[in-house]
């Protein structure tokens, strides 16, 4: 049995606010992953073994 792969493009068009919105909600992701990517790697540094999430 095989397994068919679909995907879908969908193009929004998003207001003024809503675009300030997904900015800044992209920008809080962003932070807390360099963040989190930032301890990992001075963690492993000190102790030469991996963080686990």
């Amino acid at each position: 049995m095989r397994k068919i792969n679909r995907a879908v493009k969908i193009k929004i068009y998003p207001n003024a606010e809503q675009r300030v919105q997904i900015e800044k909600t992209i920008g809080c992701s962003r932070f807390i992953y360099n963040c989190m990517l930032a301890d990992k790697i001075e963690h492993y540094k000190k102790e030469k073994k991996m963080l686990r999430n």
